[in-house]
């Protein structure tokens, strides 16, 4: 007999009949936890997309009941002692070959953020080409791993400091493991602009019906001229050395200790190990 089934986490619709507009909506609840699922899941949507020739504009969503973007990559998958090199190899690999095809995709991707959008969301986010953030309480946007005891990884950390304004402010805010409200990310050049609760999905469609017109070959071939040989490094270096050493530096016992602490605590504040969700 089969086990119970899954419920999907990322799931495409398309804004009207056309199909020139895929829209993925991103909901595991409660905080859209970045696991091997979710991650397989957005390079199937992706590849599926991609493969429409009627779709011109990507929009991410998330449809979350907080005002949670993605919190990051699921801490089950790097906590050492509850995963196994095998599962962690096979985890970010294919991570990243989702978003070292997002970055140079052909399409025009837009990210659509409400609310807190740290690190692997954050990471989603900048291989985007526009980003567009609300203004809630808790919005935030950055890569926080140091703030939790581990390295960003190289290309994130490369990719990061690509969009930000200057490489001396994206090294700043790296090593201070830095989340930015969304006026200072806006002033930073991490986010395209910000808008007011509830106009997230209105502002997103605009934009994405202003820039389905423009011309699909001259804006494909120009993204891999500016970002492909990029691409290409960062999934061989992700696909092969990181894969392969991120395990042993993630049983480091100072970095198990530390993530240990970071597990707890969010399994401490209730919802048992689903709430364990990650902000790395």
């Amino acid at each position: 007999m089969s086990g119970p089934s899954v419920p999907p986490k990322v799931t495409v619709s398309f804004a009207k009949e056309e199909e020139t507009i895929a829209i993925v909506s991103l909901l595991s609840e409660p905080a859209n936890a970045m696991d091997l699922q979710f991650w397989t899941e957005l390079h199937s949507a992706l590849v599926r997309i991609e493969s429409n020739p009627k779709t011109r504009v990507l929009i991410f969503l998330s449809k979350l009941k907080r005002d949670i973007f993605t919190a990051g990559n699921d801490i089950k998958e790097l906590y050492a002692p509850e995963t196994t090199a095998k599962r962690y190899e096979k985890f970010w690999r294919v991570q990243t070959t989702f978003l070292t095809r997002l970055l140079v995709s052909p399409l025009v991707t837009i990210a659509g953020i409400r609310g807190a959008c740290p690190a692997g969301g954050a990471m989603l986010s900048l291989c985007c080409d526009y980003r567009v953030q609300t203004t809630h309480k808790t919005s935030s946007f950055g890569l926080n791993e140091v703030m939790l005891g581990i390295p960003v990884p190289k290309f994130w950390a490369l990719r990061f400091c690509e969009v930000t304004l200057s490489k001396a402010l994206g090294e700043k805010l790296l090593l201070q493991g830095a989340l930015a409200k969304p006026s200072e990310a806006l002033r930073y050049g991490l986010i395209d602009e910000v808008c007011e609760e509830g106009m997230l999905e209105k502002r997103v469609m605009e934009i994405a019906e202003k820039m389905k017109r423009l011309p699909r070959d001259g804006y494909a071939k120009t993204k891999i001229n500016l970002r492909g040989a990029f691409a290409e490094e960062w999934y061989r270096y992700g696909c092969e050395e990181e894969a392969k050493d991120g395990f042993r530096m993630l049983c480091e016992p100072t970095i198990v200790k530390q993530l240990k602490r970071v597990l707890d605590g969010l399994r401490g504040g209730g919802g048992g190990g689903q709430k364990a969700s990650s902000k790395l």
